[in-house]
């Protein structure tokens, strides 16, 4: 049991996973898409999800234009 006041390692080690796993989602995402299919500068939302997961959530979120449909 971690002691009152200091962060769980197990914790922590499991949102540092689930923070890479979502960033290298959108990296592939941000590589797969054209420039007009992202709202603003490609290298500005790697860097904003790399600072921290809600970078990543606001791409996912208001970053990417809809893919046109076709037959």
């Amino acid at each position: 049991m971690a002691a009152k006041g200091k962060p769980n390692k197990v914790v922590l080690a499991t949102i540092a996973m689930v923070h890479v796993t979502v960033m290298a989602l959108t990296w592939r995402d941000l590589r797969s898409r054209s420039a007009g299919q992202v709202r603003g500068p490609k290298q500005l939302w790697r860097v904003a999800s790399a600072l921290n997961t809600s970078g990543s959530a606001a791409y996912w979120l208001f970053g990417r234009r809809r893919r046109a449909s076709g037959p």
